[in-house]
């Protein structure tokens, strides 16, 4: 039988997943490119915050905690077998029927997500966690658990990458 304190903790952590639970999943379909990785990586996150959800009165931001909990379950998802399954071509940004680009410069972003998925996990993680997440260096390094030189390194490595590739060219002048 469930006591009040735990219809309460309950409901706390529903009010928090239903606030926080588009974003953790927009961070982990950038991660993932996939966006039935991003959900299974998300709904495994949120049951490990739920198990620590005692202790949310201590942490500076459940949502900043969340965040974390998905980037370090990405981080050790290699070894499950099935992190080598990939997204069936044409499923998320179709073009319409009549041939026209719904989404509007679908091809930049599908060419761009593509690099991403190209990236290895860690210079991954450090391109989603500064340029989407928009975090600092020091704020990337600390969730990361690295030193704010390992984040510097890891970016360079990847814009260059991104840059060989080709999947910059349509981002030239945007933003930083």
């Amino acid at each position: 039988m469930r006591t009040r304190s735990s219809t309460a903790h309950d409901q706390d952590f529903t009010e928090f997943t239903e606030a926080s639970y588009a974003s953790l999943l927009r961070t982990a379909r950038l991660l993932t490119g996939d966006r039935h990785a991003a959900e299974d990586l998300v709904q495994a996150a949120l049951v490990k915050v739920y198990l620590h959800w005692g202790r949310s009165g201590s942490w500076v931001s459940p949502q900043a905690y969340a965040r974390k909990v998905v980037v370090n379950l990405y981080a050790t998802w290699r070894r499950r077998r099935w992190h080598t399954e990939t997204a069936h071509p044409g499923g998320e940004g179709a073009v319409a029927a009549d041939g026209r680009d719904m989404a509007g410069g679908v091809e930049a972003r599908l060419e761009l997500a593509r690099a991403l998925g190209a990236l290895p996990r860690a210079q991954r993680a450090v391109v989603v966690l500064r340029f989407y997440e928009d975090l600092s260096v020091e704020e990337t390094a600390d969730l990361l658990g690295c030193s704010p030189g390992t984040v510097k390194s890891r970016t360079n490595r990847a814009l260059e990458r991104l840059r060989a590739a080709g999947a910059l060219a349509g981002y030239a002048g945007r933003g930083r």
